[in-house]
């Protein structure tokens, strides 16, 4: 199942945002409230990890790292893929939610996604599904900062290695029979590809016709001879992290298992598409990743009345 993702490579993703918010010009994606939700203090810790080439013990709270000795690094390894995957997501979403009136955002993973504070329509109801420690950090935060947590936002904590995400949704408060649009970002790079079949697997018994679901992931020449040489840099950098990657999907493999499971391909981004997109004219190195693609499916079977009798 999904694994909390609020870690080493998560804080990674929250600072680029962050970053590129506070100084970039030509913005991919404004996460305008990312630095104040992450913190001066984490934000510090992941710019000077950056600064010292992923090195943690070199950590020291009476430095602040220079920007000219992260950026060139963060612009070619980091940002491109949170911030490409951010802005094309909630474009989706507002879409959908417009086509479809009210709807629910279920957001696998959320860390410290901001979107909840930010988003302006109270006809979507966010669900941010998290494990509990990353949850209630989040909402410690939120306290911090004297937030006032709008009512259409819903934190379930899920234990991803003891719960039934399905059971603690739906205790929340989620309806099976809403249109829904569910997101697993930044995930699928440490999933086996078993583990990913059931994490649709479990989406499906709890979206609606018309539903949809969108996710990233690397695909198979992520490990092959001929990969790109960043490509393998940002392996070796997360494996240095210990969160190595764990599978290349093949795009015809990852179709046939949402088709498995009532799903069909609604858009599907290459990277030349995500290339042409979001990175295409920019002058500051950022360009999209080899290896990453982006998918919007479609729920497109009628919901499986029989999963209530196993609830």
């Amino acid at each position: 199942m999904i694994e909390d993702t609020e870690s080493t490579t998560a804080k990674l993703c929250a600072f680029a945002r962050a970053y590129h918010s506070n100084y970039e010009k030509n913005k991919i994606f404004d996460d305008y409230l990312a630095y104040d939700i992450m913190g001066r203090d984490n934000y510090e810790e992941i710019g000077q990890l950056i600064e010292h080439d992923y090195k943690k013990e070199l950590f020291n709270p009476s430095y602040s790292f220079k920007r000219e000795n992260i950026k060139d690094k963060l612009n070619e390894y980091i940002s491109p893929i949170p911030l490409f995957r951010a802005a094309y997501t909630e474009k989706e979403l507002l879409r959908f939610a417009a086509e479809r009136g009210q709807c629910q955002y279920a957001i696998c993973g959320a860390g410290m996604d901001t979107f909840a504070f930010r988003n302006n329509n109270p006809h979507i109801i966010t669900y941010e599904i998290d494990h509990p420690d990353t949850g209630r950090y989040k909402r410690e935060r939120i306290k911090e900062l004297e937030w006032q947590i709008p009512e259409n936002v819903r934190y379930v904590s899920v234990d991803f290695e003891k719960d039934d995400m399905a059971e603690k949704l739906i205790e929340s408060g989620f309806d099976v029979n809403k249109p829904s649009m569910f997101v697993i970002l930044g995930v699928t790079y440490y999933l086996s590809y078993s583990d990913f079949e059931k994490n649709i697997e479990t989406i499906e018994k709890l979206t609606s016709y018309g539903s949809k679901l969108i996710f990233d992931f690397p695909d198979d020449t992520t490990f092959g001879k001929n990969a790109a040489k960043r490509v393998k840099e940002l392996a070796q950098i997360t494996d240095f992290l210990g969160e190595p990657m764990k599978h290349g999907y093949k795009p015809d493999e990852v179709k046939e298992s949402l088709g498995k499971y009532g799903f069909m391909v609604d858009d599907h981004a290459t990277p030349d598409l995500i290339q042409r997109r979001y990175f295409e004219g920019r002058r500051d190195n950022q360009r999209a990743y080899e290896n990453i693609h982006i998918i919007t499916a479609k729920k497109s079977d009628e919901f499986n009345e029989s999963f209530y009798q196993n609830i």
